[in-house]
């Protein structure tokens, strides 16, 4: 069979009538794109919309919650401020936020994700790729951002890395499972051959990156990973450990809304730029640029 399925093809494959087809794809409730005047569709995310039992799942043509879940940023909050689109946020974690925006409870999800093993560039197109109720999401660029340690001014303790916390015992706040931030440091424990067990941990995790550097100004901790633009906010100093890809997934469908269009429109525009450049850390090059779609 064919990778790319035409629409008697494709009726046929799901055992449907083609009326019925058609309605699905008016309803952008099936995963399909329009080439030279004809609808086809893809056979893998064909499979992956059955498997995810989306053919009785038509209600998700509803038009989702004006929220951004997922990870928190400092400039993707003030950007959805500026920017006039209405857009609240939810900040929870990358892989909550993906959750949410497969149940239709977000219109987007804020993204950064690590992989134990494996190219992070690569990691949150992936897990839009094969994740369960996301056959129709397409991956937005927002910004490359600088990850690290968040210390006390003047770095008291003389971190640098993830073996002299462990090392010195510096008290370290930590992110929810399933956030972004904790993902990467369980990556960097592992590539440093460390268990998290190592660490002089917090009991209580931190939800966003400005609670990690709360908890380092309070003196509860000694130290946490957040981004470059978190540390100068907080005046805290900051040991860079890596980049990252920050991206926002939505639905194909939800893309060309009012509120996602405001948003991406200006991510373009100089005064976005700046900003990214006073807050420090950010590459906001390819910001608005198409890196996936399913």
């Amino acid at each position: 069979m064919p990778e790319f399925l035409t629409t008697d093809e494709a009726a046929a494959y799901l055992r449907l009538s083609e009326r019925k087809l058609y309605e699905l794809v008016a309803a952008s409730a099936v995963p399909c794109s329009k080439v030279t005047g004809r609808w086809l569709f893809p056979k893998a995310a064909l499979d992956r919309w059955v498997a995810a039992g989306l053919l009785t799942s038509a209600p998700l043509a509803q038009p989702a919650p004006t929220i951004v879940g997922g990870s928190h940023d400092p400039l993707l909050e003030w950007a959805l401020r500026e920017s006039g689109s209405g857009l609240a946020t939810l900040p929870e974690g990358s892989e909550a936020g993906l959750r949410r925006l497969s149940r239709g409870e977000v219109m987007m999800a804020a993204i950064h994700l690590h992989r134990i093993d494996g190219d992070d560039e690569t990691a949150n197109a992936d897990a839009v790729a094969h994740a369960p109720g996301l056959h129709d999401v397409v991956v937005i660029g927002f910004a490359r951002r600088e990850q690290g340690l968040l210390v006390a001014p003047g770095n008291p303790l003389k971190l640098a890395d993830l073996a002299q916390v462990a090392t010195r015992r510096a008290r370290i706040a930590l992110r929810p499972s399933g956030a972004g931030a904790q993902l990467l440091l369980l990556a960097l424990l592992s590539r440093a051959k460390l268990s998290i067990d190592a660490l002089a941990a917090l009991d209580q995790p931190s939800p966003t990156g400005p609670d990690i550097a709360q908890a380092i100004r309070s003196g509860r901790a000694d130290c946490g990973i957040a981004s470059r633009g978190v540390a100068r906010a907080a005046g805290l100093d900051f040991m860079p450990l890596a980049w990252e890809r920050f991206d926002l997934a939505l639905r194909q469908r939800d893309h060309f809304l009012p509120p996602a269009q405001a948003l991406f429109a200006f991510m373009r525009h100089p005064v976005f730029a700046e900003r990214a450049r006073e807050l420090g850390g950010y590459d906001v090059a390819a910001a608005g640029a198409v890196r996936h779609v399913n």
